[in-house]
């Protein structure tokens, strides 16, 4: 088989606004999908004692908003497929918009427990499904820019809702009913904006079977078609990489406050202060990534942040989750995440996976992520009360596991995609 540079040394071109659009309003799927687990883990705390919870309780409600994110992805990936993006693309953050207006209004745990169950669903159709569609909306040679950009929306969400927690942290259930009221507004305006954008009914036939030849798929969107070897490599090797380091992710997004609290000592402000303080790196570096996205410096930072994460999560381990510690384990973590995170993985699998399946295939490995996420959220809180240095110590193994991975992307599967090839047209959108 042919190789092909990462990325082309050739200067980059600018891309058409209207694109830019349509990755913003896309990118909401990555900014609901964080704000709501983060905002899930900043009013855990208030939700226990305002609704009397147990440790397991605690845990069966942060783990069901990522399990449904789970069944989501792989079920609103293959609809998409099959029925058309432009349709789940924009009833799912309807749904969306529903499941946390019950959030908000919600009188007890049990009706949290059933708006958390229809956002996390909604949440987790909307991810494989916008970003097939920024993909196949945009050119081979901004590709990655523009699927990157959705990562500025996830880190955004973070931060927004963090930025909420702390300052209505001594506000209790009245903060945080404002904390998920905001999400069902910016769900219905995106709603809204969404049901404006101009989007083709079918993909060019033509720029798909280009691109499918390029990467040795077969064409159409057939559940056969997901299992042969240009969709499952690509499919299994983002998995693991997207696991391995989400479980570190997906711990301290939801229990990271929580962390703070119980472990560290740090009061409900101080907590979520610690972590407001160092979203404004994140949020900067993650431009930085959009920026070099299309570039071969893409993949050369991976192989030194990675290393910079690894690092991160040791001294939090070292320290067995000490206030000094984790300071310094935000610092490097916020440094290097952007370089060797969700973005990667986002970009790797736009690049690698076969166009036509691409919602079933990256729905698919959401699905196996979250819950592989929702199960360890189960236990954690138990584990964190056991053994916190168990938990970070595994956490960090895990970490690592995930750069071994990412490496055999960048050096093996990246090469050998399909560079040059031509973007699926079809789903562009109008220029308005």
């Amino acid at each position: 088989m042919a190789r092909f540079s990462p990325a082309p040394d050739h200067p980059e071109q600018p891309i058409p606004k209207h694109l830019w659009k349509v990755a913003a309003l896309s990118g909401m799927a990555s900014y609901l999908d964080a704000a709501l687990i983060v905002s899930i883990a900043v009013n855990l705390a208030i939700y226990r004692d305002s609704y009397d919870m147990g440790v397991w309780m605690a845990g069966a409600i942060s783990a069901i908003v990522t399990g449904c994110i789970a069944v989501g992805s792989l079920v609103g990936g293959r609809l998409a497929d099959m029925f058309g993006r432009r349709r789940v693309y924009n009833l799912d953050i309807l749904c969306y918009a529903l499941g946390t207006i019950v959030i908000t209004l919600a009188p007890n745990d049990i009706v949290l427990f059933a708006g958390v169950l229809v956002a996390g669903l909604a949440a987790g159709a909307d991810l494989p499904t916008s970003l097939a569609v920024v993909s196949d909306a945009a050119p081979a040679d901004g590709r990655a820019r523009l699927v990157s950009f959705t990562q500025v929306m996830w880190v955004l969400g973070i931060a927004v809702v963090m930025f909420l927690g702390y300052v209505l942290s001594d506000t209790g259930m009245t903060g945080a009913r404002f904390i998920t009221g905001h999400l069902a507004v910016a769900a219905l305006v995106t709603w809204q904006l969404r049901s404006r954008l101009k989007l083709a009914d079918e993909p060019s036939d033509a720029a798909v079977q280009e691109e499918a030849a390029a990467s040795d798929a077969p064409r159409g969107s057939e559940l056969k078609n997901v299992w042969n070897r240009a969709a499952l490599l690509p499919m299994a090797a983002t998995f693991v990489y997207y696991v391995a380091w989400g479980i570190g992710a997906n711990t301290f997004g939801q229990f990271g406050t929580y962390l703070l609290v119980t472990v560290s000592g740090a009061s409900q402000s101080l907590a979520t202060g610690i972590n407001l303080a160092f979203l404004p790196i994140a949020l900067v570096l993650t431009f930085v990534f959009v920026r070099i996205a299309d570039t071969p410096w893409r993949d050369r930072l991976f192989y030194v942040f990675t290393i910079v994460q690894v690092a991160a999560f040791c001294i939090a381990s070292l320290t067995a989750g000490a206030l000094v510690g984790m300071l310094v384990f935000f610092v490097l973590y916020q440094i290097s995440n952007p370089f060797a995170g969700e973005a990667s993985y986002k970009v790797w699998s736009q690049l690698t996976l076969p166009p036509d399946t691409r919602g079933t295939t990256q729905g698919l490995t959401y699905a196996l992520s979250r819950g592989v996420f929702a199960g360890i959220a189960f236990v954690t809180p138990a584990l964190m009360e056991y053994s916190v240095s168990l938990l970070l110590w595994s956490i960090t193994l895990c970490m690592a596991a995930s750069g071994v991975a990412g490496v055999y992307i960048v050096r093996v599967l990246i090469r050998r995609s399909p560079a040059a090839a031509a973007a699926p047209a079809g789903l562009g959108v109008a220029r308005t």
